[in-house]
């Protein structure tokens, strides 16, 4: 509890997209937040953090993933650890050295120095859906839930596109789990899907121009989603705000415990392609990227009725209202013409 009374919560990686609307969101809630970013002076990615501190106390530290004890000033008083910044190179030549082994490091750093701290009561780790749905699956209808898990061997014998990412995330878990029971810290996992919608960051590469990419006509974004069709059996998703507000119900709330699914609608590329072609009929939904390899209905639905029926309500559950804010912020950052 920092001085003020104020509760205190380190959100790590703070320009990146996800973490930089959860820490507007633990600012608006009364919250002080420090955060990390790998180099404060680097105003292209950081400039956001600055307009942060006028909505409240912002303390943004440096610290690096790979560099041992530089969370521990970050973490020290705090009662709450985010570990939202992670190593997401989908195209690397080496995955086991450039992303696996990183993402595996980079999280047990953070959480030694919680144990270090001694004032964090709840870690939440940011893992993605891709630890749960990346698995041989045949036929229709299945439905996903936090006790499936991206299959490691399948993947790894593989080796087919973005392999090492949902490998990435399933060991992390693990590894932050064991880590967790050892030294007696309460850990909750949260698995977001594809996320959609504005946050403060300006500089991003991930799932934003990923959801964009039909109107964009961007192939290699494209091929992301198309990617991510394949491996799950569907494209889900979930607002970056029902994602924020999930990380602090699960954060406050006492009970919270294991994995979380968070996303509120499972849909298709072609069943996107036809919702964005009537909403915004001026951008032209790029049909050249439509091959007839696509889905018509989901396969596979990811399920978050575990964060439901513990207390937790989507605000943003259709496709209109998950795209709501997104063609401004698609505009804002280059991506859609203005």
């Amino acid at each position: 509890m920092s001085a003020g009374g104020r509760k205190t919560a380190c959100v790590t990686g703070g320009n990146g997209y996800i973490a930089s609307a959860l820490i507007k969101m633990l600012l608006e809630k009364g919250y002080a937040v420090k955060t990390t970013v790998r180099n404060p002076g680097d105003m292209e990615k950081n400039s956001h953090l600055k307009e942060l501190q006028a909505l409240g106390p912002l303390e943004v530290l440096r610290a690096d993933l790979d560099e041992e004890g530089s969370f521990d000033d970050a973490v020290a008083d705090c009662d709450y650890a985010f570990l939202v910044a992670a190593p997401v190179n989908l195209h690397s030549k080496n995955p086991e050295k450039e992303l696996i082994e990183p993402a595996i490091r980079g999280t047990l750093n953070v959480m030694r120095s919680c144990a270090k701290a001694g004032t964090v009561k709840r870690v939440i780790l940011t893992s993605s859906a891709a630890a749960v749905s990346s698995r041989p699956l045949q036929g229709d209808g299945h439905v996903l839930d936090e006790s499936s898990w991206s299959d490691v061997e399948y993947l790894t014998a593989r080796k087919s596109g973005p392999w090492g990412y949902p490998v990435s995330k399933v060991l992390l878990e693990r590894e932050a789990c064991r880590f967790a029971q050892e030294h007696g810290i309460s850990l909750v996992t949260v698995c977001p899907v594809v996320t959609v919608g504005a946050a403060p960051a300006s500089n991003i590469h991930t799932s934003v121009p990923v959801s964009l990419s039909l109107l964009s006509g961007d192939e290699t974004q494209f091929g992301v989603l198309e990617g991510i069709e394949m491996a799950t059996g569907c494209v889900p998703l979930v607002h970056v705000d029902d994602l924020c507000r999930a990380e602090l119900f699960v954060a406050e709330t006492d009970t919270a415990a294991g994995r979380y699914i968070c996303g509120s609608h499972n849909t298709t590329i072609v069943e996107l392609a036809r919702f964005l072609a009537d909403k915004y009929p001026q951008y032209s939904v790029k049909t050249n990227l439509l091959s007839g390899e696509l889905l018509e209905k989901p396969r596979v639905r990811l399920s978050s009725a575990k964060l439901v029926r513990e207390g937790f309500e989507f605000k943003h559950n259709t496709l209109d209202e998950i795209y709501n804010d997104i063609m401004e912020y698609g505009k804002a950052l280059g991506i859609l013409p203005s």
